[in-house]
């Protein structure tokens, strides 16, 4: 990735990039997930030790993804507030079926 991004629109595509095994991918879309039910979790039972666990799901799937499978440096260390929100957007964009348009849009797939 280029970790010189200056705008959000230069960092996207460098973000998904850094993404380009689905087996990274998917274990970014399990922790995403999870955070999301963890997140849902502190509100419903009013409990705030779910944020731990949803930041520990969150950033553990995906580090572990970035380490083990893609062999490069995760985009939270450089850019964390677009990469989490780009973990939103890409798993927005698995979830409705769109993200193999967006990897081709960009020559990734």
């Amino acid at each position: 990735m280029d970790r010189r991004a200056k705008t959000y629109n230069e960092f996207w595509p460098d973000y998904l990039a850094d993404h380009r095994k689905p087996g990274n991918r998917h274990l970014h879309f399990l922790g995403t997930g999870l955070a999301i039910v963890f997140l849902a979790c502190t509100v419903i039972l009013a409990d705030l030790r779910f944020i731990t666990a949803a930041v520990i799901a969150g950033y553990g799937f995906a580090w572990g993804g970035h380490s083990f499978i893609e062999r490069n440096r995760p985009a939270s260390f450089s850019h964390p507030y677009w990469s989490l929100f780009s973990d939103f957007r890409m798993f927005a964009l698995w979830l409705s079926g769109r993200l193999g348009a967006e990897m081709r849009r960009h020559g990734l797939e």
